[in-house]
């Protein structure tokens, strides 16, 4: 129950500082239960919840719900109408050229997390005309995905992003040894041969391990050997000489190279010795000419490592530009976590609807626009946050509007026959209500046995009572007079009237509707539908947003959101 007082929590602060100091109950528990559907079953618990947190957040003072807000995230970060461009970068005017980078590790599909990196170095760099690189930091041979290189290319291109140069790590392992053998010689590293256990214990003690006091003679006589074959993998490590009575166990003669035995990829056996992130990150940057690294504040002891290696190089470190980490509910943003699904056949690929990947969320019919916009939104603050679902759809969703045409769909129908109805033989509506210049769709119309034959969602038919009057949208107003697996209605007139609107679909196609999770809805779609190309993205009026799949040999659509 924590994860939900906590979303609660997000709730209630972010709709008290809306609204005066003063949250609402029904308000936070609608919001809850909108984000996590799968809460719906415990309802009254979080209800008591949201009651006892409202009533708590309501006795803050402003200055307390100011701290608190900062302290948790809000639940929803910025509102469209606030938007901003991009914000300064610190200490641009020491540098004659702005260089940033995104450097992913290719073991797995880029997802929101991901876009947020690309996109900020990306537009950065743009926006001071400087250069943009791609790097895939591939240095652990055991978890290199080949089709991932071409993946995340495809995924920033996808974004609207161009690189400038574009590198592989698994190309660069001569300068890493080069870098290796002048901190050897130098002292400032040495070849451990310690186990981990025992280095560990050494390391929380605060003493040198035996092998911190050989010469750099000997120390490059144990890297010939690392690098020869003379000692195998878990044998040796390089490390860097740092203070060993640092506060921080994790910096004290941290590890930059190892030998790892797995053939890479890429560049199969042709190297023994792979160089750790830090080592080689630290090398990359400083030599590809990057001036700021833009990362989430996790990486805080990363740079830390990193900045002790600058140090014994001689280097200027780049400007840090720390962010904030941000969740989304019910989506898994770890890429091991991913894998480990894929792998075990949990979910069907990196393309599974039920991921925040990228190229999940572009099956689903989001819009690169959508997905910039956003990060460019959120920028660069320092606060964690909590992104839900309903503002990534109301962002894509106003992009989406204006374009998606406009077709009927109905899930789960039942059939309807009404009595009395005009001579009509088809109705033509406009693909698109608001664009003047749209073009006409038709939809034919069926008759049986002097009744025409109309199919609605089963859903709706479910909460009207024989008698009831409604009306199919866009044509005529109809009585219910029998509710059976087949149902029966009598024409009452066709003039716009206020009755309840039910969606239907005459003549039509089989249509199959991939959900968010996972499950197919099937239903019925006006035959236009069937027309329609691969990755179009449509409006089901009184449905939402999807994205046609496949056309052939089954139609399907995969849905987006409402």
């Amino acid at each position: 129950m924590e994860d939900i007082r906590r979303e609660v929590l997000r709730w209630a602060l972010t709709n008290a500082s809306e609204h005066g100091g003063k949250a609402n109950a029904k308000a936070v528990l609608g919001k809850v239960v909108a984000e996590m559907p799968s809460w719906k079953p415990k309802i009254a618990e979080i209800s008591k919840i949201a009651d006892e947190v409202v009533a708590e957040v309501n006795d803050f003072s402003q200055e307390e719900l100011r701290f608190q807000l900062h302290k948790v995230g809000p639940a929803e970060h910025l509102k469209h109408e606030q938007r901003h461009g991009l914000s300064d970068l610190p200490e641009v005017e020491r540098f004659r050229t702005i260089g940033t980078r995104f450097a992913p590790n290719p073991n797995g599909p880029l997802h929101l997390g991901h876009a947020r990196a690309a996109v900020l170095s990306h537009d950065y760099a743009r926006k001071y005309k400087g250069k943009f690189i791609l790097r895939f930091e591939d240095t652990n041979p055991e978890n290199v995905l080949l089709e991932m290189y071409e993946l995340i290319k495809r995924d920033l291109r996808w974004l609207g992003l161009s690189w400038d140069e574009e590198h592989a790590q698994s190309d660069r392992l001569q300068t890493y040894y080069e870098y290796a053998e002048q901190l050897l010689s130098a002292g400032k590293a040495y070849v451990c041969k310690c186990s981990s256990e025992e280095f560990r214990a050494l390391r929380e003690a605060r003493k040198p391990c035996p092998c911190r006091d050989v010469k750099s003679e000997g120390n490059l006589v144990r890297w010939d050997q690392m690098l020869g074959g003379g000692l195998k993998e878990g044998e040796a490590v390089v490390r860097i000489r740092t203070d060993l009575n640092h506060p921080n166990p994790a910096l004290r003669d941290w590890p930059a190279l190892r030998i790892v035995e797995t053939p890479h990829p890429r560049v199969g056996k042709k190297y023994r010795v792979w160089p750790l992130y830090n080592f080689s990150a630290s090398i990359d940057d400083h030599e590809m000419g990057v001036t700021h690294v833009l990362r989430g504040k996790e990486h805080e002891v990363n740079e830390q490592l990193q900045r002790t290696l600058y140090g014994h190089l001689g280097w200027e470190y780049p400007v840090a530009v720390q962010y904030g980490r941000f969740a989304i509910p019910g989506a898994a943003l770890s890429k091991t976590q991913t894998m480990h699904a894929i792998k075990s056949g949990e979910l069907t690929g990196y393309d599974d609807v039920r991921l925040a990947t990228l190229v999940a969320l572009r099956r689903r019919g989001f819009v690169p626009e959508a997905i910039k916009q956003l990060v460019i939104d959120i920028g660069l603050t320092q606060v964690d946050s909590t992104l839900s679902w309903e503002t990534i759809f109301s962002y894509n969703r106003k992009l989406v509007d204006e374009a998606a045409n406009r077709y009927f769909f109905v899930p789960n129908p039942v059939k309807l026959l009404v009595k009395g109805a005009p001579s009509l033989r088809d109705v033509r509506l406009r693909v698109h209500p608001s664009r003047p210049d749209a073009d006409e769709r038709i939809l034919p119309l069926m008759w049986e046995d002097e009744k025409m034959v109309f199919h609605v969602p089963r859903a709706d038919v479910a909460e009207l009572k024989v008698g009831d009057t409604f009306r199919l949208k866009d044509l005529m107003n109809v009585k219910l007079t029998a509710k059976n697996e087949t149902c029966a209605a009598d024409f009452v007139s066709s003039q716009v009237a206020d009755f309840p609107k039910l969606q239907w679909v005459s003549e039509a196609v089989e249509l199959k509707m991939l959900k968010p999770d996972a499950k197919v809805e099937k239903g019925l779609a006006e035959p236009a539908v069937a027309g329609l190309q691969p990755n179009t993205i449509v409006q089901f009026e009184r449905y939402g947003f999807a994205r046609i799949d496949s056309v052939r040999p089954n139609l399907m659509a995969v849905y987006g959101h409402r």
